[in-house]
C-alpha cells in the first residue's frame, strides 16, 4: 500500500526542503569513512542516491570526497546545488547512470523511503563498478529508537520499508556483491563491495 506522499516521499520532501536544510547537520562520516577500505580500486567517483540536501556529500567533502548527488525532490536538490555539490534528478530505482560508472554509491537514512527498495538495490549493484562499494545507512527497526521512527513514519503517511542488519546485509549479497555489517546501533552501516 502507497503512502499519501507518493513515490518516495517526494511531496513531503519537497514541502519541507527549506527546513530540512537548515535543521539537519551534515550526516557522521566515521563509519562511511570505514566502509571504503573495503574497497578494491581507488575511489574517485561517488554518487549519493536519496542525497536530498547534500547531508552526506558534506560530510564526504570533509574527507576530501567529491560526491554527486541524486534525488528525486528538485526541491531538495535545489540546496545540495547551492552549497556546490553537483546534482543529478533521479529516482533511486530506475538510476540515470551508466553501467559501472561510478566507483562508490551511498544511500544514507534513505533506502526506506524508496519505493520496492529492492530494485533500488539492484540499480546500485549495476552502477558501481567492479571493485567498488555500495554504502547504506539506514535505521534498524528492532532498537527501541528505530521502533518508534518506524510507528512515526507510518504514522505520518509514509510506506517505509525498513530492514535488520541481517536482513539488509541478506538482501545485499548475491553472487555479484560481497556484504559486510560495518557498524551497528540504531543507525547502522552496511558496506558491499561489487565483485
Amino acid at each position: 500500500m502507497s503512502g499519501r506522499y507518493g513515490p518516495g516521499d517526494v511531496r513531503f520532501f519537497d514541502r519541507i526542503a527549506r527546513i530540512y536544510a537548515t535543521v539537519m547537520p551534515s550526516a557522521p562520516t566515521d563509519s562511511i569513512r570505514d566502509a571504503f577500505v573495503v574497497a578494491n580500486r581507488p575511489i574517485e567517483c561517488v554518487l549519493d542516491v536519496g542525497g536530498g540536501t547534500g547531508r552526506a556529500a558534506t560530510g564526504l567533502r570533509t574527507l576530501g570526497i567529491d560526491t554527486v548527488v541524486m534525488d528525486i525532490s528538485m526541491h531538495m536538490l535545489t540546496y545540495a546545488a547551492s552549497d556546490g555539490h553537483p546534482v543529478v534528478a533521479g529516482d533511486g530505482r530506475h538510476l540515470p547512470i551508466a553501467t559501472n560508472a561510478v566507483d562508490a554509491a551511498v544511500i544514507v537514512d534513505a533506502l526506506h523511503h524508496i519505493p520496492t527498495p529492492e530494485r533500488a538495490l539492484t540499480e546500485l549493484t549495476r552502477v558501481v563498478a567492479p571493485g567498488g562499494i555500495i554504502i547504506i545507512q539506514e535505521f534498524d527497526p528492532t532498537s527501541t529508537l528505530g521502533q518508534a521512527l518506524v510507528w512515526a513514519e507510518h504514522r505520518i503517511g509514509f510506506s517505509s520499508t525498513f530492514w535488520t542488519p541481517a536482513e539488509l546485509c541478506d538482501e545485499l549479497n548475491s553472487p555479484d556483491t560481497e556484504s559486510y555489517l560495518v557498524d551497528e546501533g540504531f543507525e547502522y552501516v552496511i558496506v558491499s563491495r561489487v565483485k
